[in-house]
């Protein structure tokens, strides 16, 4: 087969977070079918080009669209075709390449990979008729905006800023999903959420994955006194998830425990966060690594305590893999076939993740059975290999199917 894709970022070896998924997607799936890329390039990441380039038959790179004044965020509120919580990427250029990529290589599939992307296929008269179309849903946008509406209340900055992103999101949102001939979800509370809203749209879990080799089983002996978090810092349920730690869980897991250390690891970390760091030297931001391994295989416990947004946190599979016990919030393990208090430790309150850390620090039998089935559990379930080989069975199943009405 021939399958472009068409990320939200450009996809490479060193990137964290989503990304990293497609990265992997491509790389496996090249070893059996031509793969191309039209994605949004930065500057800084062309010197990453080499690690993705030899898994691709072609790549056409578009800058960035331009950061909106406040004019055109009010003029695409309430104008554009596109919701205007999506128009940060708007492009007619990609729009363009796109459609015209599919027709020079005439390629059997294009897959948007985030749904943000899926604007490129959604009413896209100049794509190829033969080449079908997947929006690959990482998050349900409208249901993770409802979240921090629900989180930080109406009468907040971030809360009134949620409700005015609402704004005709959910209703194009799902059209868009309607109009492809596949969505995939990462986890089946995703693709339940979205049926609820259109019990016909086609949907196929395809979960996260992780590179079982790179991310080893790191020796309990070397793990110091500390917890971890990891994450892409622009995307706001991972700045709140740390605030939220160091607000509401830290100060009793630090009398809990004294003398832990709290590393914070991942890109672009926001002022919050560095202001938090510069109060307690106890908190160590790394900022963003050539290696995240350097830090996580010094954590005795990864901690997740994500509030916001959707989708499958790869993140906690790195972690697992490494065989690092985790605590984690519901929405944290979300598509995880994990089992609470036997690979993983949920926690929704702070008092129960203070409880669950302290454990893991103080019972090393306890500690042991956790690291070896986190261990497990990924080796058996989420290797890239296994879950890119369902992708490819569903992408293949897609393919084959008549061209229905658009």
């Amino acid at each position: 087969m021939k399958i472009l894709f068409v990320p939200k970022e450009f996809p490479h070896a060193k990137v964290i977070g989503g990304p990293i998924l497609v990265y992997n997607r491509i790389k496996y799936l090249s070893k059996n079918h031509q793969v191309g890329l039209a994605t949004f390039m930065r500057e800084e990441d062309k010197k990453y080009l080499p690690t993705i380039e030899p898994y691709l038959f072609e790549i056409e790179t578009i800058h960035y669209p331009p950061k909106r004044s406040r004019f055109r965020k009010m003029y695409d509120f309430f104008f554009s075709p596109v919701p205007n919580y999506l128009c940060n990427t708007k492009s007619k250029q990609m729009s363009q390449k796109v459609a015209e990529m599919t027709h020079r290589s005439d390629y059997d599939v294009v897959v948007a990979e985030y749904s943000v992307m899926g604007q490129y296929l959604y009413k896209n008269m100049g794509i190829n008729p033969k080449t079908k179309r997947i929006v690959s849903c990482h998050e349900s946008y409208s249901y993770a905006r409802h979240k921090v509406l629900k989180t930080y209340g109406l009468f907040s900055k971030k809360g009134f800023s949620a409700l005015l992103d609402m704004y005709r999101l959910k209703k194009y949102e799902i059209s868009m999903y309607k109009n492809a001939d596949l969505v995939l979800t990462l986890t089946e509370e995703e693709k339940a959420r979205l049926l609820k809203h259109d019990p016909e749209l086609r949907i196929e879990v395809v979960p996260h994955g992780t590179d079982t080799d790179f991310f080893y089983f790191a020796p309990i002996y070397e793990r110091e006194q500390c917890v971890a978090y990891l994450g892409n810092y622009q995307h706001d349920p991972n700045r709140d998830a740390v605030i939220y730690f160091i607000n509401e869980i830290w100060p009793k897991v630090k009398r809990a425990i004294p003398g832990i250390k709290f590393y914070v690891i991942g890109r672009k970390p926001t002022k919050d966060m560095m202001k938090a760091s510069k109060i307690d030297s106890e908190i160590i931001i790394t900022d963003e690594l050539e290696d995240v391994r350097e830090y996580l295989k010094r954590a005795r416990v990864f901690i997740a305590p994500i509030r916001l947004g959707g989708g499958f946190r790869g993140k906690i599979l790195e972690a697992m893999s490494m065989g690092i016990p985790i605590v984690a919030t519901s929405i944290a393990s979300e598509g995880l076939t994990a089992s609470n208090n036997e690979n993983i430790m949920i926690a929704d309150d702070p008092e129960n993740f203070v409880e669950n850390i302290t454990l893991l620090f103080r019972d090393e039998k306890k500690y042991k059975f956790f690291s070896e089935n986190s261990r497990r559990i990924v080796e058996e379930n989420y290797s890239y290999k296994k879950v890119v080989e369902k992708l490819e069975n569903v992408i293949k199943k897609v393919v084959q199917q008549s061209t229905h009405d658009k």
